[in-house]
């Protein structure tokens, strides 16, 4: 067997794992695995920031269920695409990070850059470990994979010393790995079926790691079959079309009064892929456990670790979520599906209902007029803040997979995201919600995308303000407005200066006019959206 470099070994592994895009900023620690990527049939798609980079390789997890990969050089670049590590653990995202480091002959000794990962990514990662061995290259990649994909899904980081890289050795050919099988079996999915059969008044509650189309469409199938209606944890909208008879709304930040009532009084919730957080069960009081028992909770997730966490449920099982959806699926028993169609119906006419506001811009009014128009194709995306609120309420998602958001909160997520989006799906229409804050935290990937040709179109509502804590500030320390007001450039002129399109919008008409073109420009474009403060969030004003 011929001897390659490490970092042969390195871009052999991934191309054997069906990697065809890594996301990155170029570092003189890795030059040696840019060098390998030339012969490779791999696309480096260089950003402008390593947070936008870590963003965008965790929205290709998200989209494709095996891990994206990003590459930094060590120190100030790890520490920068921390973010997007983190996003992927919360968010059970399958990815890789992979990090350049000091040569081995210099570790420990606290040289340029030099940064001991394992301690730096501890609670951030799966896992952070250095592969020290060129030989052990193959190996050491199907390590990553596997806890990557394994059991809850989430980031793995590998350091890659520099000399490791170069440094010439025979090794065992790279290999695909599968994610291994985690299924339940038959006994208990029919046992969870007779339980949603016997009650009066069940939900299914989905979310999480682990779908496919084919387990969405079981997700429909199980809920017309039984009659039990079907909610989405936080920010897992796209997992049922949303114009779905059973649907009855999304669980999370801004969620339907209507929808909480209904989840409150549900005598059976049956909560598959989602880990059950603080977004999801409001603030962990979703169930009334007095004595630590969630008795009407059965809750499936493919981390065993997440089962009992918070909420000690009635029954649980360690599965992944798409398989057991498809066995509970084949399992279900419709015997009392008719008792049930008056529960159906009130869950699904409390959904979307518009709201009024106090300004010319009506978000509400924006997001229902696009998903009319696009949900049959379009994938939405967005980062943090109350304008993200307005889209989960009032955007109907029907196609799959159709939302990328970070269930970690973070600002700065939906511009890398939205680039990512439409690198693997040119095909469709990818649409970014941002904030005027969310936005300036990642706007240096807008000349990412008209580099590479990623036709997206960015949707920036601008009040002026960090939104959420600005209305936090008014509910707890009202009148003392501190920190939260924004001095905004001309966005629209500020998008144009990178090359693409620029469009302003001050009224309802106008914006839903602008996204309409800027879907048509045939490069990427931008449409800034001039909104009132006062409209803080659905059914909330300020006072100004």
């Amino acid at each position: 067997m011929p001897e390659r470099t490490g970092a042969q070994h390195l871009i052999d592994a991934l191309a054997a794992n069906g990697v065809t895009r890594i996301y990155g900023v170029p570092g003189e620690s890795y030059l040696s695995a840019l060098d390998a990527l030339v012969e490779a049939e791999i696309d480096f798609i260089q950003c402008r920031h390593e947070a936008g980079a870590a963003n965008m390789a965790e929205a290709h997890g998200k989209l494709t269920g095996r891990p994206g990969v990003c590459f930094v050089t060590r120190g100030p670049g790890a520490t920068q695409a921390a973010v997007g590590v983190h996003t992927a653990f919360q968010d059970s995202t399958p990815m890789i990070l992979l990090v350049g480091q000091v040569r081995l002959e210099d570790e420990g000794r606290e040289g340029f850059q030099e940064l001991d990962y394992a301690q730096a990514f501890a609670g951030l990662a799966k896992a952070a470990f250095e592969i020290r061995d060129a030989a052990r290259m193959p190996e050491q990649m199907m390590r990553a994979y596997a806890i990557a994909m394994n059991g809850r899904p989430g980031p793995v980081v590998v350091g890659l010393p520099e000399d490791m890289l170069t440094a010439k050795a025979s090794a065992s050919a790279a290999a695909a790995l599968a994610p291994a099988r985690n299924e339940i079996s038959e006994a208990l999915a029919t046992e969870i079926a007779a339980r949603i059969d016997a009650a009066d008044r069940p939900l299914l509650m989905v979310g999480g790691p682990g779908w496919d189309a084919a387990s969405r469409d079981a997700i429909a199938s199980f809920a017309e079959m039984t009659a039990c209606p079907v909610v989405t944890a936080f920010r897992g909208k796209s997992l049922i079309d949303n114009t779905h008879a059973c649907y009855a709304g999304e669980a999370g930040i801004g969620a339907n009064p209507a929808l909480i009532d209904a989840l409150r009084e549900s005598d059976l919730i049956l909560a598959i892929g989602p880990r059950l957080g603080e977004m999801t069960t409001q603030s962990y009081r979703l169930f009334d456990v007095p004595d630590g028992v969630a008795d009407r909770l059965i809750h499936v997730h493919p981390g065993g670790e997440e089962l009992g966490r918070v909420h000690r449920p009635m029954l649980a099982a360690a599965a992944r979520s798409g398989a057991a959806m498809a066995a509970i699926a084949g399992a279900a028993r419709p015997e009392r599906a008719l008792e049930r169609a008056g529960w159906v119906r009130a869950r699904r006419a409390a959904y979307v209902r518009p709201v009024s506001v106090t300004g010319a811009v009506n978000p509400s009014k924006i997001w229902a007029d696009m998903a009319e128009k696009y949900a049959e194709t379009a994938i939405l995306t967005n980062g943090a803040g109350n304008f993200a609120a307005w889209l989960h309420r009032f955007y109907q998602h029907r196609a799959w997979p159709s939302q990328l958001a970070p269930t970690s909160g973070a600002m700065g997520y939906g511009l890398p995201a939205a680039i990512a989006a439409k690198l693997e799906h040119p095909e469709r229409p990818v649409i970014c919600a941002a904030g005027d804050g969310d936005f300036l935290m990642a706007a240096p990937e807008l000349a990412t995308a008209v580099q590479h040709r990623a036709n997206i179109v960015v949707c920036v509502f601008d009040n002026g303000a960090y939104g959420t804590i600005r209305m936090h500030q008014e509910m707890h320390y009202p009148g003392r407005v501190s920190g939260t007001g924004l001095a905004n450039p001309d966005f629209k002129a500020m998008a144009e200066s990178f090359g693409a399109a620029g469009f302003f919008a001050d009224t309802t008409q106008g914006a839903i006019a602008a996204i309409d073109e800027a879907l048509k420009a045939g490069r990427p474009a931008l449409v800034h959206i001039q909104q009132s403060l006062a409209d803080i969030a659905p059914g909330k004003t300020l006072a100004l």
